[in-house]
């Protein structure tokens, strides 16, 4: 294939949207700098800015054969890819600007082939990085400090064996690398405070300064939640008050531990600059990207602990990557060996025999998942619900649907109307109203502080409006198109205007703002303290200069542990938040590290079935269904809903390869 033969391919995949802009542009790119490249290698790196975008780390060449059946390639596409294959292998063409792994040398082609995996090399080297980071951890043992089991049984005086945030907290302890992972309500937190409590303790015996523990999280929301979570927790931790006092409660976001630098991909802290810490806590681990993960284990210290809390099922990053689902892929069977069941059953009493496979790897003997919900108990319709998705079984999904439950709700054949009416009522049942929207807007409305109450009450009136606004999310799956959250955001406010919920947003000096309009965050402002995915409520105040005027203020929960609910309130200017979108319909990715008291989830609607989107997967659903507390609701067809949870997401990465006991050659 010549060069304009590729280029005409290449618009023709632009048009229908097999390609991005940005990604013909990468090959236009290639093109230019080598004009001697095979027009074969340009459509592959084309195919492999496109894979980075769907969160691949690479693109495996052996899977091509599965990607143009799953993707209803065109003929065009079969024959590049055919033309590559020389006999049961393929073969790229060479080129300066392709470099393969088995040299040794450093590399400054822009693409790595490695095996059968092709990387752009930034990501070659982040993945390389990250699985030498954490096999360098992972096979450093540490000696049990005395009184070790003493400790960890006053920690856990009722557990009854096994119990895995005991087993958890004590295999966390053992080494420099721990990862603890788990469904909504096991307890994560609970474990990671008493682990903490543990170290310090242990700790503070031998040396006269005690650990330098930092907490951190992927986005300012979990942060916050993180934040409140242990500072309840730290009040009933059974250690000294030296140890309690040396657990932080405060919880930062990856980017301000890390210092990040604005417009830059760089942060101040890395290898020559070092964390100054001893042991760090990332909690949603499942929101972290390689890159992210690549930066911190750049930045910590050769003998620091590093600590992972995760729901291994839920969504994985935005960015390239599914770092926790690599780490904990064989999580649920536990691939324990001998030598670790008889240390946890000398070291807690408790007994994981069941869980030794012939095949463990020292990776498998850091994780630990908890198998336990204290949230979702054996009668509630959501765990059991999360529990059908995340299996596969979609008879049993679909029939806890159909079956009623006061936890469940579910409208197969829901409309633009019944939508609406979920989202503003939280039902659309007049019997059974559990609240939506309107609870939240008229709940403003009723408890909105006289004017002259002063800046107290209106801080008190904020944090309430807040909370209310939290009882209720209506969560969608794309972010465009006609089922996405761009397009409902437009639809729920236009509904909340004619019902006068909401004014109409043409306050003059902040056009498109109003009052009750949630907000959320799209990008990192180090100026304000805010966050990317932080959640604001705009509301109406007096000016503070008595004359009896409004101004519109924007209202954050952001974590601060002076707080006795390890959170503060900060009031900004519309005018100062350019990155923010309107609230009322989230996806589900932006939902991460959030929980909702009813949660409502939209499935694109396909009339005849013929269209699913591949965006839809069992993670999105399951990760949906568990933001919620009490309530989810769903809409969407039992044809939808199947074929969702028949959808297993799987991102292609080289680092569960890499962190086995042989992994690939650097």
């Amino acid at each position: 294939m010549r060069h304009e033969h590729l280029s005409a391919l290449l618009d023709r995949a632009l048009e229908q949207q097999r390609l991005r802009p940005l990604d013909v542009a990468f090959a236009h790119f290639l093109a230019e700098r080598d004009a001697q490249i095979a027009p074969a290698l340009l459509w592959l790196a084309a195919m492999l800015s496109r894979q980075l975008a769907d969160g691949h780390l690479c693109l495996d060449l052996e899977l091509l054969p599965s990607l143009a059946q799953e993707q209803d390639w065109p003929e065009d596409w079969r024959v590049l890819a055919d033309a590559l294959r020389d006999g049961d292998t393929m073969h790229l063409p060479a080129s300066p600007l392709l470099a393969a792994t088995s040299n040794g040398t450093p590399i400054d082609a822009p693409l790595v082939l490695d095996g059968t995996r092709l990387y752009l090399r930034r990501y070659w080297n982040h993945e390389r990085n990250v699985a030498q980071g954490i096999l360098d951890r992972v096979t450093r043992d540490e000696a049990p400090a005395a009184h070790f089991a003493d400790e960890l049984a006053r920690l856990f005086p009722d557990a009854t064996s096994p119990d895995w945030q005991r087993i958890a907290c004590a295999l966390a302890a053992r080494g420099a690398f721990g990862v603890i992972t788990g469904g909504p309500g096991t307890g994560k937190t609970t474990t990671v405070v008493r682990l903490l409590g543990l170290l310090q303790t242990l700790h503070l015996r031998g040396h006269a300064q005690p650990l330098r523990i930092r907490l951190a999280a992927p986005t300012g929301k979990a942060a916050a939640r993180l934040n409140a979570s242990i500072s309840g927790q730290l009040e009933r931790l059974a250690v000294d008050d030296a140890a309690r006092a040396a657990i932080p409660a405060e919880v930062l976001t990856l980017h301000r531990l890390l210092g990040a630098r604005p417009d830059t991909r760089r942060y101040r802290h890395d290898r020559r600059n070092p964390l100054h810490l001893d042991v760090l806590v990332i909690d949603e681990a499942s929101m972290v990207d390689l890159e992210m993960l690549a930066a911190v284990l750049d930045a910590l210290p050769a003998s620091a602990r590093l600590i992972l809390l995760g729901d291994k099922d839920q969504l994985s990053s935005v960015e390239a990557g599914a770092v926790l689902g690599d780490l904990c892929r064989r999580a649920e069977a536990g691939h324990y060996d001998d030598a670790t069941v008889q240390w946890i059953a000398n070291t807690t009493g408790d007994d994981i025999a069941a869980f030794v496979q012939t095949d463990a790897q020292p990776l498998d003997q850091r994780i630990a998942m908890l198998r336990e919900s204290h949230r979702f108990g054996a009668t509630s319709g959501i765990g059991r619900l999360a529990q059908a998705v995340n299996t596969g079984d979609a008879r049993a999904a679909l029939a806890l649907l159909q079956t009623p439950a006061p936890d469940l709700a579910w409208e197969p054949h829901g409309d633009a109307g019944t939508l609406t009416t979920l989202a503003i009522d939280g039902s659309v049942s007049p019997h059974d109203n559990v609240g939506g929207y309107r609870h939240y807007l008229e709940w403003l409305s009723a408890h909105r502080p006289a004017a002259h109450a002063g800046e107290a009450a209106h801080a008190d009136w904020a944090r309430g409006v807040l909370q209310a606004f939290n009882r209720f999310q209506l969560l969608c799956a794309l972010r465009r198109g006609p089922h996405g959250a761009e397009g409902l955001n437009r639809q729920l406010a236009a509904a909340l205007r004619a019902r006068g919920l909401i004014d109409g947003g043409h306050a003059l000096d902040n056009p498109g703002w109003y009052e009750g309009r949630p907000v959320l965050l799209t990008r990192n402002d180090y100026s304000l303290g805010l966050m990317n995915g932080d959640v604001g409520v705009c509301l109406r105040l007096p000016v503070a200069d008595g004359s009896g005027g409004t101004r519109l203020a924007v209202a954050f929960l952001a974590a601060d542990t002076n707080h006795e609910d390890g959170t503060r309130l900060r009031f900004v200017s519309p005018s100062r938040l350019s990155d923010a979108e309107t609230a009322w319909a989230l996806t589900v990715h932006k939902s991460q590290g959030s929980e909702f008291e009813h949660a409502a989830l939209l499935l694109p609607h396909d009339p005849d079935g013929s269209a699913f989107n591949s965006m839809l997967g069992r993670e999105l659903l399951y990760t949906a269904i568990t933001r919620a507390r009490r309530r989810f609701s769903l809409v969407g067809s039992a044809a939808i809903v199947e074929q969702t949870i028949a959808r297993r997401t799987q991102r292609h990465s080289g680092l569960a390869a890499r962190l086995a006991p042989h992994p690939a050659a650097p």
